[in-house]
């Protein structure tokens, strides 16, 4: 009776040790931010680099955190005067230089090794205002590094930014954001 007393308490103390949680370090490098923005005659796409990540995410669990950051400044789109009115009077990005987002949990199965498609939620902070978002994630991770194609749509004029549009051109209201990234791992 005491060893078996004894062996589930040891059992029970080592449960939470047998899942584990992971640690994903951003690097600019290995990270295309992408945007695009629709109008009625054509497709405008651009970037936006990355300065810095770490997302943490226990897959038992399934919460995560950390924090991504975006240098807003470096959105490009290709054309000189677009992007000077983008950054000027969209953006603001002098005022507000960095976008952030920061995660609390996900949906879905997420196995190191395996494949998956979760959403993650968290907080997206852009132009001085923090939204709640939902992003959907395709995650292919081996025992030691992880690839991640993330997207989500933008909707900058319901989030106080200005409508680019005048009355020769009309802009969607919605940017539609892709983020692909791949990273070493670290088990906790």
């Amino acid at each position: 009776m005491r060893i078996t007393t004894a062996l589930l308490a040891l059992a029970t103390l080592t449960l939470p040790a047998l899942g584990a949680s992971y640690s994903l370090d951003l690097k600019p490098e290995a990270t295309k931010v992408q945007w695009t923005l629709t109008d009625p005659l054509h497709t405008v796409n651009g970037t936006f680099k990355l300065k810095r990540g770490t997302i943490d995410f226990d897959p038992e669990t399934n919460k995560a955190s950390g924090q991504v950051v975006v240098d807003v400044a470096s959105g490009n789109s290709g054309s000189e005067a677009r992007d000077h009115r983008m950054h000027a009077n969209v953006l603001e990005s002098a005022k507000y230089p960095e976008a952030t987002f920061t995660p609390a949990s996900f949906e879905g199965k997420l196995a190191v090794p395996g494949t998956a498609n979760i959403k993650v939620h968290g907080t997206f902070t852009i132009h001085g205002a923090a939204h709640e978002v939902t992003m959907d994630a395709q995650v292919t991770a081996a025992a030691d590094k992880i690839q991640t194609k993330i997207t989500f749509d933008l909707p900058y004029v319901a989030w106080g930014m200005k409508d680019p549009s005048n009355f020769l051109l009309k802009v969607g209201k919605t940017v539609q954001m892709s983020i692909e990234t791949s990273g070493a791992i670290q088990k906790h």
